[in-house]
């Protein structure tokens, strides 16, 4: 058997262009999206801060008494929404400041204009004019993805000057096929989102007309959100299906309540304390947009000098 360097100079030469090419193009081309499935590590993880809660220790049932269910521990709580109602909870207490986060599980199939969400709000104390932090899981079709969507409104700007309108997210996980940990840092000159810890998206106080500084309650609830949750209003919730079912658990919260000394500390957004995230944080964020971020920042219709974020 002839060896390589018995070849023709030819196909030497053949084979050496084939083998540069190949090296070539390996270098150029990025990882396939396959390779990329999880983020790079936060380095710092807020969520091993704080204990769980029972729902009757921080929680009590807001409306949809019936179509709620607590463990019998009381650490997890199960909501469903079918054609007569859907089912919601808020804290028992206001915070002015603070760490939220609970571990959400939706359930798969047809769940268009379902909305399940967690969220900061003072809706019921200032009617028409509040404040709100969302992290809402919308309901999808078969074959596709369900989408995280954030909001920041500041004093019912929501619908209208448009104060950290909604980020979306298709996760790098199916969020039916197990709990994952949903979070929001709230402190008094930033909003971090987290999704198992990784940030997701950081708002920053510019001023005072643009970023929430009243008090506070934490609200879990699935509803109705029919008229836009799913491709705009497209699909809409299929009673057909019903009931619709999510779970929470590892509820937790710590922070300054309303009430509390003006000695107390907001929670920490970074390992370092300080206002910016560490780099590893960063580098987080930044494979999260890049890879899970499919509206916001990326609508080219939209004037991104409105949005600092962008």
């Amino acid at each position: 058997m002839a060896r390589p360097c018995d070849l023709p100079a030819v196909q030497q030469a053949a084979a050496l262009l084939l083998a540069c090419t190949l090296a070539l193009l390996a270098v150029q081309l990025p990882p396939c999206r396959a390779q990329q499935q999880q983020p790079p590590s936060p380095g710092y993880y807020p969520s091993g801060m704080f204990r769980p809660l029972g729902f009757s220790e921080a929680y009590r049932t807001l409306w949809g008494s019936q179509h709620q269910t607590v463990s019998p521990d009381g650490k997890s709580l199960t909501l469903w929404m079918d054609s007569s109602s859907g089912s919601g909870f808020k804290s028992t207490r206001a915070y002015r400041n603070g760490y939220f986060g609970a571990s959400v599980r939706v359930q798969p199939g047809y769940t268009a204009g379902v909305n399940t969400a967690f969220y900061l709000s003072n809706s019921e104390e200032y009617p028409g004019h509040h404040d709100e932090i969302d992290m809402e899981l919308l309901g999808t079709v078969p074959g596709e993805p369900y989408t995280l969507q954030t909001n920041v409104y500041v004093r019912g700007s929501g619908d209208g000057t448009i104060v950290g309108r909604e980020m979306r997210f298709h996760l790098w996980f199916d969020p039916t096929a197990d709990f994952h940990h949903y979070a929001i840092i709230w402190n008094p000159d930033q909003i971090l989102f987290l999704v198992d810890d990784v940030p997701i998206r950081r708002y920053e106080r510019k001023t005072e007309a643009t970023f929430p500084d009243r008090e506070m309650w934490a609200y879990g609830s699935i509803w109705d959100a029919s008229d836009w949750a799913t491709d705009g209003g497209r699909y809409r919730a299929d009673y057909r299906y019903q009931p619709f079912v999510s779970r929470f658990a590892g509820l937790k919260i710590g922070g300054c309540a309303a009430d509390a000394s003006t000695g107390c500390q907001p929670v920490p957004a970074s390992p370092s304390g300080t206002t910016a995230l560490s780099s590893q944080q960063e580098a987080a964020m930044r494979w999260a947009q890049r890879n899970s971020m499919v509206y916001y920042c990326l609508d080219t219709s939209r004037d991104h000098a409105l949005y600092p974020e962008c």
